[in-house]
């Protein structure tokens, strides 16, 4: 892999691409900037794009929350990696899957699929992004960027922020609502619940929003507790911005004990997440979010990597919390894992900046510029967690949605599984509509808990 630093001016610190180099999309490279071309053994295919949304064969109701419905459901592993055969493939698994074998020898399992290349964006969300290719900027070192919402801003990026930048902005859902469970799981397999409901409203896909300059405010967040029942009925709300330069995240919290909302200091970075015991930060969320600020980023260019995808088994309705969360990590038997080539983005703490995790490393997807795999250091370097997110393609908005996500400490053998749904009566309610600004107020959050 070829590593890029991160070159730091004052204001615009790479520039759009070539005509030339933008020809390349929907041609050697796809729509989105991924190769369009498969490996030379055929174990990565070639792009097809043959469906955009619902497939034929597949019977689904949209934006209702129905349970995702496996594309591929007479498939079978083609081989699985073990501790026993681990070395065999180490070139193409993550220092913290490899970390996973070794903590737990007998029980963790990488079961290895057909890699599939089906899906496509929508026409709109493509010419979006050929657009940003040949006229987004970065700015303001990296922080914020110019070009038009809806689409990644960089499809043929050469610098970290720019990857960066593409995996805090692809296109996925502009509304979003789910209540989520969330499994503390103990070294035992005792497992200690939370349970949360979410609305959230992504401003930069939402279809009056798409096409328009990149500023403002990327998306309004809202979150619930239902369970532990110590913090039921406090809620939560935040706006992000687009630019962290510009405008920093607001959070309001309301306290049911106090009947109060009072704005949130800070609210992000290594805060802990409601009902993970400390074992997850704010911004782990899709493995990262928020102000990159504190890091210097390096890409680390591209490589073959077995990640989780196409994962709708996971989250069949038919799957059981009992048989879904063993001991130690999630049941191999519902996971699904493909070869994909993917961007290395690698994060170190800068100096005199505090955060738990003095590196973490994120291993993204070129297909859609989603980060599928996080492994995260602690201060004195040592490899501390390793997390990983299984997506899926979603007839709801013909993209990819982040589904369960398990974050395992290495070190205590403990873990989380989160955006847990399948015991849920509704899973992802997607693209439904309903949500506006005005319900992310601290007035809003106020009405909430009378």
């Amino acid at each position: 892999m070829t590593t890029i630093a991160l070159s730091l001016m004052t204001s615009t610190v790479m520039a759009k691409v070539s005509e030339a180099e933008a020809a390349k999309l929907g041609k050697e490279l796809t729509c989105v900037g991924a190769e369009v071309a498969g490996n030379a053994d055929g174990s990565i295919p070639a792009f097809s794009g043959k469906w955009l949304g619902k497939p034929p064969h597949v019977e689904y109701t949209l934006h209702v929350g129905q349970h995702p419905v496996d594309v591929y459901p007479e498939e079978k592993p083609l081989f699985q990696i073990t501790a026993a055969n681990m070395a065999q493939y180490a070139d193409k698994l993550s220092p913290g899957q490899q970390a996973m074998f070794k903590r737990f020898p007998d029980t963790f399992r990488i079961p290895v699929y057909q890699t599939h290349r089906d899906f496509r964006y929508p026409d709109q969300i493509c010419e979006i992004a050929k657009k940003n290719a040949l006229e987004a900027e970065l700015i303001d070192d990296g922080l914020g960027y110019t070009g038009y919402k809806g689409s990644i801003g960089f499809p043929i990026p050469k610098a970290p922020m720019e990857v960066l930048a593409n995996m805090n902005f692809p296109y996925r859902a502009y509304t979003e609502e789910i209540v989520r469970d969330i499994a503390d799981i103990g070294s035992d397999g005792a497992i200690t619940w939370g349970r949360q409901i979410n609305k959230n409203l992504n401003v930069v896909t939402s279809p009056d929003q798409i096409g328009k300059p990149m500023e403002g405010l990327m998306a309004y967040s809202l979150s619930g507790t239902l369970l532990p029942e110590r913090d039921r009925g406090s809620f939560t709300g935040s706006q992000e911005p687009v630019n962290f330069a510009r405008n920093k995240r607001l959070a309001w919290q309301y306290d049911p004990g106090t009947r109060r909302v009072r704005q949130l200091p800070t609210y992000g970075f290594d805060s802990p997440m409601g009902a993970t015991s400390g074992k997850m930060t704010i911004d782990q969320d899709r493995l990262m979010n928020g102000d990159p600020s504190r890091y210097e980023w390096k890409l680390l260019g591209k490589k073959e990597m077995y990640i989780p995808a196409s994962s709708y088994r996971l989250h069949s309705k038919n799957v059981k919390y009992a048989d879904m969360l063993q001991k130690g990590h999630a049941n191999p038997d519902l996971l699904r894992y493909e070869l994909h080539r993917v961007w290395v983005l690698e994060g170190s703490l800068k100096e005199g900046y505090r955060h738990a995790y003095g590196k973490r490393v994120m291993f993204i997807d070129e297909d859609n510029w989603h980060a599928s795999v996080g492994d995260y250091y602690d201060t004195r370097g040592e490899l501390w967690q390793h997390a990983f997110i299984n997506h899926y393609y979603a007839f709801d908005l013909n993209a990819w949605q982040a589904g369960t996500s398990f974050y395992h400490d290495l070190n205590s053998g403990t873990y989380v599984g989160f955006n847990l749904i399948q015991e849920r009566e509704k899973a992802y309610v997607l693209n439904a509509g309903g949500l506006t600004p005005d319900m992310y107020t601290p007035a809003a959050l106020r009405a909430m808990g009378q």
